[in-house]
């Protein structure tokens, strides 16, 4: 098992790093080449800028069993195809029973800002809440996973 995120402006690298660490999981961050990372625990790939190049990479390099730490239902569904294990920076986990209306609503989202001429207004400010679940998330499954395996 490894853990891959999707690095590009990701706020929770360094918990993930933290559980990671902890468990003995290695990490790989993907990044593109408008973004600068460095760590002393993941492994940093950096991948040509391009449109989904980092997703695309990303996909390409995880396997089944591995986790993807991404805020794109794309590159969750992807995941969930390989028989990975994808998770939002949100510490929800995406799953093969929620992935196909979460990409319809994001489709339906897509095309409602396409029809506004106004501004939307972005997401809200990460708070230290949002960081607790996500950690709490992501420890609870590594914690099952390596109990179960190691029995």
């Amino acid at each position: 098992m490894q853990i891959f995120v999707d690095a590009d402006a990701c706020p929770v690298v360094g918990i993930v790093e933290k559980i990671a660490k902890k468990h003995k999981v290695p990490v790989i961050l993907l990044c593109d080449t408008n973004h600068v990372l460095c760590s002393d625990y993941s492994k940093v790939k950096t991948i040509g800028a391009g449109a989904d190049a980092v997703d695309f990479a990303l996909i390409n390099m995880c396997h089944k069993g591995d986790i993807v730490v991404s805020q794109d239902y794309g590159v969750a569904a992807m995941a969930l195809g390989k028989g990975a294990y994808a998770i939002h920076q949100s510490g929800k986990w995406y799953t093969n029973d929620n992935i196909d209306q979460m990409l319809m609503e994001r489709h339906m989202s897509k095309k409602a800002r396409k029809s506004r001429k106004n501004h939307m207004k972005g997401q809200r400010k990460r708070t230290r809440e949002d960081d607790q679940k996500f950690e709490e998330s992501l420890e609870k499954f590594l914690g099952k996973t390596f109990c179960v395996s190691s029995l």
